[in-house]
């Protein structure tokens, strides 16, 4: 078995059915939520969105908040105030350009405010079912320690692992690693002996 069976061998022995991680409720509250997870925790952000959603689970009724509601609500997340200003911003956009839908190209996602490659990837594989590998910190922890990129930005890891791993895997694999990373290779008190994949990789591979 080579590395990279082995890793979804593996990953799909202890996660075998992985959830996405932030709480939505459609594709435009899940864009949301992925906007407003830059710079805090996933469980800061299930905290402050059913709050947020209740008052407006739809580009319409977001866009109709005021700046300041928004802000209010979501500060516990750190930058509320660049965070709120997009969340209108991009809201008005999509009322205005999208007739109140989320787009589904990188493209179109990219364009708007505060939105970048590893928010756009992660809407398009969780509402559009589009195949991508979103990169955050755990995966790019993981991904360097398994010697499978040695790049240094999420979107250039992130083109490493879609080449190395078949299409079909890649959303599934981006919530396994985050799992994995989360439960058994932090990125401090990383002890390779209690961490199963770094250590099948040292002993077998020698690639940790």
């Amino acid at each position: 078995m080579d590395k990279i069976d082995f890793i979804v061998t593996a990953l799909n022995q202890l996660f075998p059915d992985p959830k996405p991680f932030l709480y939505h409720e459609n594709s435009f509250t899940l864009l949301v939520a992925v906007l407003l997870s830059g710079n805090a925790t996933d469980k800061m952000v299930n905290r402050v969105t059913p709050t947020l959603f209740a008052k407006a689970n739809s580009p319409q009724k977001m866009a109709a908040l005021s700046e300041a509601t928004i802000r209010f609500i979501i500060r516990p997340c750190g930058l509320a105030p660049t965070k709120a200003k997009a969340i209108r911003a991009l809201s008005q956009i999509l009322v205005e350009r999208y007739g109140g839908h989320v787009p589904s190209t990188f493209a179109e996602l990219e364009a708007l405010p505060h939105v970048g490659y590893k928010t756009a990837a992660v809407v398009l594989a969780q509402s559009f079912h589009i195949p991508t590998f979103p990169v955050d910190t755990h995966i790019l922890r993981l991904a360097h320690r398994w010697k499978l990129s040695t790049k240094k930005s999420p979107t250039a890891v992130s083109k490493d692992l879609m080449r190395l791993f078949p299409k079909k895997y890649w959303t599934r694999l981006h919530l396994q690693m985050i799992e994995y990373g989360r439960a058994f290779c932090p990125a401090r008190g990383h002890v390779v002996a209690d961490c199963p994949i770094c250590k099948r990789l040292c002993l077998t591979f020698f690639l940790v």
